[in-house]
């Protein structure tokens, strides 16, 4: 089920399926949100819960129970309800099935509300604990922008620019997808970022952790059109593409992929958020066209 959403000469589409919102135009109709092609990546706007990123060995200790899930859980794949929709706005729910308590010892509610703003928009995710045990969980989002946006551009010819200057090394990856804890490489001095395919030939994705910034632009470096991330409410932000692949994704993280060097126990995973029952935590981000 799709959900056509208007303000002003903003338009967008968001869809049950992984609760996404797949596409984002222009007055001029131009579309912001990559639209999927399996040449390169067949996804456009994943969820990612009840963790980010990959477990180690695909596994992880819950509770004292050893569970298995692929990167990113589960809710990409999964099938939401509409809750309320207006004219500018959804609100998608998915809650716990006895397939994902298979996977996810927990009940829950995860709420995912897109909202479009006078220039882009917002999606406010919110996890509730429904359940009798407290519930540790991870929760990010996965955009992937067109880049480039217009015709007879290159990747190249972006950069991402930072709103406040910044000296921060990218965590690396292990082959598996595991963070490496004694792994970092220098990655920004100052506040502007160029972007080059052969970076993520040689690092797969650019991790950053508690940044002085809680903005940051993907920008032509001379037209300056583009679109600005807010993930201040979020401590991670990662960016990835495919060598050749025509996007980026900016991606704000509460939680990350394993780490080499961890317990295996879900809740010490950094960033990881543990609500009692009852409670619930509400984390939002939003994309501003320039």
């Amino acid at each position: 089920m799709t959900f056509e959403l208007k303000k002003g000469a903003l338009r967008a589409v968001a869809r049950t399926k992984g609760g996404e919102l797949v596409s984002l135009q222009d007055g001029d109709g131009l579309e912001y949100i990559w639209q999927g092609d399996p040449a390169f990546w067949s996804g456009q706007n994943p969820v990612l819960f009840p963790i980010v990123g990959s477990l180690k060995d695909g596994r992880v200790d819950i509770g004292g129970k050893t569970c298995e899930m692929g990167r990113h859980g589960f809710a990409r794949g999964s099938e939401f309800a509409p809750v309320e929709q207006g004219e500018d706005f959804v609100t998608l729910e998915l809650r716990e099935s006895g397939e994902t308590l298979a996977r996810y010892p927990f009940p829950f509610s995860l709420k995912i509300t897109h909202r479009l703003l006078e220039d882009g928009f917002s999606t406010a995710l919110t996890v509730k604990n429904t359940g009798a045990a407290p519930m540790p969980f991870c929760v990010g989002a996965h955009t992937a922008i067109r880049c480039p946006l217009q015709p007879g551009e290159r990747f190249e010819d972006y950069e991402l620019l930072f709103d406040e200057p910044e000296r921060a090394d990218s965590h690396l990856l292990s082959p598996q997808g595991i963070i490496l804890h004694d792994g970092r490489r220098p990655m920004l001095d100052g506040s502007r970022m160029a972007l080059d395919y052969r970076t993520f030939e040689e690092m797969d994705t650019v991790i950053f952790s508690m940044l002085r910034s809680g903005k940051v632009s993907l920008l032509h470096r001379e037209t300056g059109q583009g679109v600005q991330l807010d993930f201040h409410e979020f401590p991670m932000v990662a960016f990835w593409t495919k060598p050749g692949a025509p996007y980026l994704c900016m991606e704000p993280w509460q939680g990350c992929a394993a780490w080499d060097n961890e317990s295996g126990k879900f809740e010490d995973k950094p960033f990881c958020v543990t609500l009692e029952p009852g409670r619930e935590k509400s984390l939002t981000y939003a994309f501003h066209i320039v």
